[in-house]
């Protein structure tokens, strides 16, 4: 069953009881990685292996996805900074013990491509802290995983 979280706004990202804060460096351009990002949504399975299932909605200042073993987040985009910055809150989910969560991917321009940095904003119960950050390394592989995955996607449909 679905339930809401508290509504946090983009500052939460940096006051957040939990932040969990992954960066790579890949070959394709900011304005290609935040085309993937925030335009096609719906496009996220094909390279975040966790993601079952994406799709925006109210006409993109929304989002519903789906990852693998069930859990479903209902999110608000709260930024849509175009090649800089892409940011969304979660409103409601079936994930147990969470009360606020935020995500935020920063991207910057490099000689060689670009930087991509996601930060996992989060507060719920210590257990739930303890847990998240346990499996810190966990989100760190899913997340290189994901870029890596994405980078060789845009490489390959931009003829590199």
């Amino acid at each position: 069953m679905a339930r809401q979280l508290r509504r946090v706004e983009l500052e939460f990202v940096e006051s957040a009881p939990l932040r969990l804060v992954f960066s790579a460096q890949v070959t394709a351009s900011p304005k290609a990685l935040y085309a993937a990002l925030a335009d096609d949504v719906s496009g996220w399975p094909g390279w975040f292996t966790a993601v079952t299932a994406a799709r925006s909605t109210d006409a993109g200042a929304g989002r519903e996805i789906r990852l693998k073993g069930g859990t479903v987040f209902t999110e608000t985009v709260l930024a849509r900074e175009p090649d800089t910055r892409y940011a969304y809150r979660v409103d409601q989910t079936n994930a147990p013990g969470l009360r606020a969560l935020l995500e935020e991917w920063r991207i910057t321009p490099t000689a060689t491509g670009a930087r991509v940095q996601w930060t996992f904003a989060a507060d719920g119960p210590a257990p739930l802290r303890i847990a998240l950050r346990l499996g810190r390394p966990g989100l760190g592989r899913a997340f290189r995983d994901a870029v890596r995955n994405l980078d060789r996607k845009l490489t390959r449909s931009a003829g590199f």
